[in-house]
């Protein structure tokens, strides 16, 4: 507990446009013999999000499988008050079953290409065909429908009884929505030097997976005990800095944040996201990644440079702002990766957690996480998936890179001068091994020039001649 450890914590609200959702009973059953195929109680997020309530006692209702789910596969179909079973999205299912033809409902077995779950070299465990991804479905008022996500396993079970002729089930929903004000948990540990200038620390809370996101969330709430108890029984100096943790909503959390605390939001200095920090990666697949601060890796693909299998997005060469914290953070879980054997890799940045909030507000920001991930939102992302060690490794390295760049002295930032220089020197020489053509190469040029400028103002004390000098000696 935060409070109890003696942080400065407070829970913040903000207004939302979208509506939370939760629900206490989702469950299908065969209707005549009531084999229960999905429920709460085993599959946990079988229901998809914005699913309404079925009438008291549930329904009775028609199985109609449509295969892929493409408008052909309705051709000739009835299925007007009945559940559709398909393989397509279940957004897109939905928009052609019961938007467009009036189902009550559908159920959905679309997963991520990267999760594989019938290809047992990829991923042999025994409960590969029981995996399904847990999605949403549009919020629509009208139809008051719902929708489900199946594993492989249920659909096949449905689809052998439906040889044999009509299926019915029995799918009762209760659900509730939610139209308050959204939260967030905030906890800081003033800065004594340049209190108005932040390290800002970001999970989301919302997601419903042990690794994603209740590693991150852990992680970070071990982070900000750790540095507060060693900062109370002085093995650590306060911090020049402020440090601020926050919990929230995934991307609309940092955005009300930033919003609702402009003149905070003016003094991050740099900002980390802490999502899937705890994978057991011999369970998981994958490594541990750094998704870097955009950078010209962003821009232009480099073959040492992979994207991970959740894909790149667009970065303009015009948006890309060198700064110290790749290669320092980096630096640092190398240096932890030398003493435990922790394997640590980066990623181009391709966005779509907290730090893309702050990257948008011009913030140097990074991402700490794991991929590819087999369970990667899945009924079967539990505990049982989450590394201790893995934890430990992620929030140490985080914990050391953000106080370091609380606390940095004018010694730090000579050192870290020398970093940026090397970093910079290797990076060259790999773009021309790589065949880079002028603009990259000027790109990479002009990307750490900017990083080499950032290490001037990394100093609690504020600039320094001697600073200034080793700059421009290596510049």
């Amino acid at each position: 507990d935060l409070k109890a450890a003696g942080l400065d914590t407070r829970v913040e609200k903000f207004a939302s446009r979208e509506r939370g959702w939760d629900y206490q009973v989702g469950t299908v059953a065969f209707a005549d013999t009531g084999e229960v195929l999905l429920s709460r109680e085993r599959d946990r997020v079988s229901l998809c999000i914005n699913s309404f309530s079925t009438p008291p006692g549930g329904i009775d209702v028609p199985v109609v499988d449509v295969g892929a789910g493409t408008a052909a596969d309705f051709a000739g179909k009835d299925v007007k008050g009945a559940v559709v079973l398909g393989s397509a999205a279940a957004g897109q299912l939905w928009e052609q079953a019961v938007k467009a033809r009036g189902a009550a409902g559908i159920i959905s077995t679309a997963i991520a290409p990267y999760i594989r779950p019938n290809d047992p070299a990829r991923f042999a465990f025994p409960d590969q065909h029981d995996v399904f991804q847990w999605g949403s479905v549009p919020y629509d008022a009208a139809a008051k429908a719902f929708g489900f996500k199946a594993s492989l396993r249920v659909a096949t079970k449905i689809r052998e009884r439906l040889k044999s002729g009509p299926v019915r089930v029995k799918v009762d929903v209760q659900s509730t929505f939610y139209d308050g004000p959204s939260r967030m948990v905030v906890a800081e540990i003033p800065g004594t030097v340049r209190p108005h200038e932040r390290i800002v620390m970001v999970a989301h809370i919302q997601e419903p997976g042990a690794n994603d996101d209740a590693s991150g969330c852990g992680t970070l709430l071990a982070m900000a005990i750790a540095l507060h108890e060693a900062i109370a029984a002085k093995a650590l100096p306060p911090p020049g800095r402020t440090l601020t943790f926050i919990w929230g909503d995934e991307n609309r959390g940092s955005r009300a944040w930033l919003t609702a605390h402009p003149e905070q939001a003016r003094g991050v200095r740099y900002m980390f996201s802490m999502d899937m920090t705890g994978e057991d990666t011999a369970k998981t697949g994958g490594t541990f990644l750094i998704e870097k601060q955009a950078d010209p890796s962003a821009v232009w693909d480099r073959p040492s440079d992979p994207h991970s299998a959740w894909g790149s997005s667009a970065v303009k060469p015009d948006e890309l702002k060198g700064s110290l914290l790749n290669d320092l953070h980096l630096a640092i879980c190398r240096r932890r990766a030398k003493d435990t054997g922790w394997i640590v890799k980066t990623n181009p940045y391709e966005g779509g957690s907290d730090h893309t909030e702050f990257k948008n507000a011009g913030i140097p920001s990074l991402l700490n996480w794991h991929f590819t991930d087999r369970f990667y939102h899945t009924n079967l992302d539990r505990p049982d998936k989450v590394s201790a060690a893995e934890m430990v490794n992620v929030g140490v390295a985080t914990a050391t890179s953000a106080w370091f760049l609380a606390s940095a002295t004018e010694r730090d930032a000579l050192a870290t001068v020398d970093l940026i220089a090397t970093a910079a020197s290797a990076r060259l020489a790999l773009e021309k091994t790589q065949n880079a053509t002028p603009e990259i190469l000027s790109a990479w040029r002009k990307w750490y020039g900017e990083a080499l400028d950032s290490v001037r103002r990394l100093s609690v004390r504020g600039p320094s001649a001697a600073v200034d000098r080793a700059v421009a000696s290596v510049r």
